[in-house]
């Protein structure tokens, strides 16, 4: 499976208390259930007006699929081929 990031422009996101994250959690897993197991979710970042999502999928087909399950966008989708960190310069 391929690594992407998907940014989700949700306006208020960043003000939603913890039992709304959590409902938003459910909505997505609900959605993944259906698709398993051609798309996997790994993580997500929260800011003010957006989420950035790292998803495990077979292609962007599958995620867009789960955007229209779960009624969350899929702003941008983009495939991951790498990753630096701190210990990249060892």
């Amino acid at each position: 499976m391929k690594k992407y990031m998907i940014e989700r422009e949700i306006p208020g996101v960043g003000g939603m208390d913890g039992g709304q994250l959590k409902g938003a959690a459910a909505t997505s897993n609900a959605a993944l259930s259906k698709l398993a197991p051609r798309v996997q979710w790994q993580q997500s970042y929260v800011t003010g007006e957006k989420t950035f999502c790292v998803y495990l999928a077979e292609d962007e087909d599958a995620i867009r699929q789960h955007a229209e399950l779960s009624g969350f966008p899929a702003t941008r989708i983009t495939e991951i081929t790498g990753v630096i960190d701190p210990s990249t310069a060892r």
